[in-house]
């Protein structure tokens, strides 16, 4: 147990929080033959096994979730010996987590995130999966539901519509869809397609910014967010709002770090800057603009 490598204990913690080694594929960047080795080597230096392995995924046993309970705490001492030392080498870094399509807001409007002169760097990190705080992985993360967790602070921006879309001026009734992997359609709009439309799926990419993209080039419909489809001159909707898709989004910090400088400057900034596109968000068809 002595020997047994932090990055291996950073690798359990990827599949034991995203369900598998696909997820932790794509988060780390391991094959996922090489992260199920990293795995079992790990249950073999440990003693124990950890996961309960099946074709839908990797489920912790009694002991993997110990082991979880115990790395969380761990990491969460860890993460807070390196905030404390990068303020005093290279200043504060403010740590985003956000889904695709809040990200890509986020990279448009950088300048409105950090502004030259700021004692702060911004990290931003990509990914469907549900944005933890918990533990200090993260500084401010985006979710599409109000946290229950009590050491979380949350901040409701407005709602989120989502539609289908072709491209522009396409032929009516063609019934083709692209699609994210099923593996990889972690959100509701993701899933979409899967569950209505599984058999007309022509296309399938393994991350949502691929989605528009191919729309574009009349490969076939696909579910995006309104804010991103109706900014797009080249996509139209194809019918109305999908309402069962819609939901609340919010902005979340953890209670202890939220009143820290850095971090209240940026979320006050990414606050202003969302609810700047409520209508946007909400499907009311705002453009550019």
């Amino acid at each position: 147990m002595k020997n047994v490598q932090w990055d291996s204990f950073q690798l359990f913690l990827q599949v034991a929080r995203l369900g598998g080694l696909t997820g932790a594929s794509a988060s780390s960047g391991l094959s996922p033959a090489t992260i199920g080795r990293r795995m079992l080597d790990l249950e073999h230096e440990i003693g124990r096994m950890l996961f309960q392995r099946s074709q839908t995924g990797y489920r912790l046993t009694q002991d993997g979730q110990a082991l979880l309970d115990h790395l969380q705490d761990m990491e969460a001492a860890a993460n807070k010996v390196d905030a404390w030392r990068d303020e005093r080498t290279t200043g504060a870094t403010v740590r985003i987590a956000a889904g695709t399509w809040v990200a890509w807001l986020l990279t448009e409007n950088f300048a409105a995130i950090r502004k030259p002169g700021d004692g702060f760097a911004v990290s931003l990190t990509i990914g469907e999966a549900r944005a933890n705080l918990n533990y200090r992985e993260s500084d401010i993360g985006i979710r599409a539901f109000e946290p229950e967790e009590s050491n979380l602070a949350a901040r409701l921006i407005g709602e989120v519509a989502y539609a289908v879309y072709v491209r522009r001026n396409a032929e009516e009734g063609d019934e083709r869809w692209i699609a994210v992997h099923d593996d990889d359609a972690i959100s509701n709009y993701l899933r979409w397609p899967h569950h209505h439309a599984q058999s007309s799926i022509v296309a399938s990419v393994n991350r949502p910014r691929s989605l528009p993209e191919l729309v574009r080039a009349g490969a076939g419909k696909a579910v995006l967010p309104c804010f991103v489809g109706d900014l797009d001159p080249d996509l139209q909707r194809l019918g109305d709002e999908l309402p069962e898709l819609r939901h609340r989004q919010w902005i979340v910090m953890n209670n202890e770090d939220r009143h820290r400088p850095e971090i209240r400057t940026v979320a006050d900034r990414m606050t202003k800057l969302l609810k700047s596109y409520g209508d946007l968000f909400a499907g009311k068809r705002s453009s550019r603009s």
